[in-house]
């Protein structure tokens, strides 16, 4: 069994969302990886995302940072040392700055994209990223072996693989949407056909939700002419089969809870009981991600308060953003416009007695856990999600059971949607109007809503995720 992804279960610098890295302590894959770990035969196969990271593996014999005494987890780990310029077009440019917009629905068409000749020497780099992990997979997998592709760093790799080893069996796994195809085809023509391509180069692709696998097989019909049997759940193309799986993810609630009694978990806790006085709390914890909606979440609670004025002094919006991508300009610019309407909302509602307002932006993993067991409120409103395991995660902590205001364009929508109160993530009075409604819920109905989102949130735990992709190989 191989593995690739841009990020492996160790690193010695800050990733720049965390959902990979093992301090999530229900995070998709790296908690998914504990069934492939068992296999005696496990090699996973990852890039250097910082300067430490780089020096690890330029120490480790051949990259690898299990025989270079680091904690692993078990796992037999390579370390590429991809040079810094190829990583920094691929990774930040193509990755971050064209697929996941492309995906997310996020760019502003007036002004972006512009593919121009910088935005063809970034490809060139993000294919000449791929085919280095494609090498590294090619050489460390052993005869007829399961071969696991994560992701939109990596759409051209399985193809690759499959070039270099047509014995292997490989998945890839896309862990965001995937744009419908009048978005997708936004991309110029050859780099559409290359992505799609290069995941059918796999035997089976999977996706988190139904939504997101209709929009790939409807891409592969519309850019490739692809034959697509939608009953089968397959797509042929240039002679090569693939299978389309959906493999919803959730947590490992036992684990969660477990990491939410901790120590540091319960004086953060102290710690935010003091500071709210008790109140009742509307919890946000996000990333300071575009797609993740912060901006108008705070305008939603402005109105709230607005159209509302009797919970002033009986409420507190707990907003921990914490950076992401601040290499990105974009990025850099959101997070200090969402700190400005913060600022806004305080000094328009703040008393001496009542903060209406907490925002935090650095990271706290003890903290966010701790704000999701005082939870009578959790928004979730994504302009759109692979998946969001915050939504599954605040129910299955929650101590008075929360209610859950969750944006239709989460992929966690098609398994929560009919306990949470949903919304149209671009309604601000909308989803002012489902926060108050949360409020009001009756304390029997509120539990009663949580009880069933936190068995929906733990009925997948990311074990049996992987488990079963691994199944599909079979």
């Amino acid at each position: 069994m191989i593995v690739a992804s841009n990020r492996g279960p160790v690193s010695f610098g800050e990733a720049d969302d965390g959902s990979l890295t093992s301090r999530r302590g229900g995070g998709g894959l790296v908690s998914g990886l504990s069934v492939a770990a068992k296999e005696t035969d496990l090699l996973w196969v990852c890039a250097a995302l910082s300067e430490a990271d780089r020096r690890a593996a330029r120490q480790a014999p051949g990259g690898r940072l299990d025989r270079a005494g680091h904690d692993t987890g078990g796992a037999a780990v390579r370390m590429l040392d991809i040079p810094p310029g190829v990583f920094q077009r691929a990774y930040n440019q193509i990755a971050n700055s064209t697929l996941w917009f492309v995906h997310h629905l996020l760019y502003d068409t007036p002004n972006a994209p512009r593919f121009d000749r910088r935005f063809r020497r970034d490809w060139e780099a993000y294919a000449e990223y791929n085919a280095l992990f494609a090498d590294a997979l090619a050489a460390g997998a052993g005869r007829d072996a399961r071969a696991a592709v994560q992701d939109y760093h990596l759409t051209l790799a399985p193809r690759m693989l499959r070039e270099r080893r047509p014995d292997l069996r490989i998945a890839h796994f896309s862990h965001t949407p995937w744009a419908p195809p009048d978005y997708y085809r936004m991309l110029p023509a050859d780099i559409a056909r290359d992505v799609l391509e290069g995941i059918l180069g796999a035997d089976h692709a999977g996706f988190l939700g139904r939504r997101w696998a209709d929009a790939f097989m409807d891409c592969c019909e519309a850019v490739l002419g692809a034959a697509v049997d939608r009953d089968a759940r397959t797509v042929t193309h240039a002679g090569h089969r693939t299978r389309i799986g959906v493999h919803g993810l959730g947590t490992d609630g036992a684990e969660l809870r477990e990491r939410a009694q901790a120590a540091d978990v319960r004086a953060r806790r102290a710690a935010l009981l003091e500071a709210t006085g008790g109140r009742r709390l509307i919890v946000r914890v996000d990333r300071t991600e575009l797609s993740k909606n912060i901006a108008r979440g705070l305008a939603a609670y402005r109105e709230l308060l607005t159209v509302h004025p009797e919970l002033r002094g009986e409420v507190v919006h707990l907003a921990f953003a914490y950076p992401s991508r601040h290499d990105l300009p974009e990025y850099r610019e959101y997070t200090a416009a969402v700190q400005r309407l913060a600022q806004e909302i305080t000094d328009e509602f703040a008393t001496p007695e009542w903060d209406p307002l907490i925002l935090e932006v650095h990271d706290d993993y003890p903290r966010s856990l701790a704000a999701y067991r005082l939870a009578d409120v959790l928004l979730v409103n994504p302009i759109r999600d692979g998946m969001n395991l915050v939504a599954k995660e605040g129910p299955v902590l929650s101590e008075r059971g929360c209610a859950l205001v969750l944006s239709t364009e989460a992929g966690a929508a098609e398994e929560l949607a009919g306990d949470a109160l949903m919304v149209n993530p671009y309604d601000v009075t909308g989803t002012a109007a489902a926060l108050y409604a949360a409020l009001s819920l009756p304390e029997e109905e509120r539990r009663a809503r949580s009880a069933r989102l936190a068995a929906a949130a733990t009925a997948l735990p990311p074990d049996r995720w992987f488990a079963d992709q691994l199944t599909a190989l079979d």
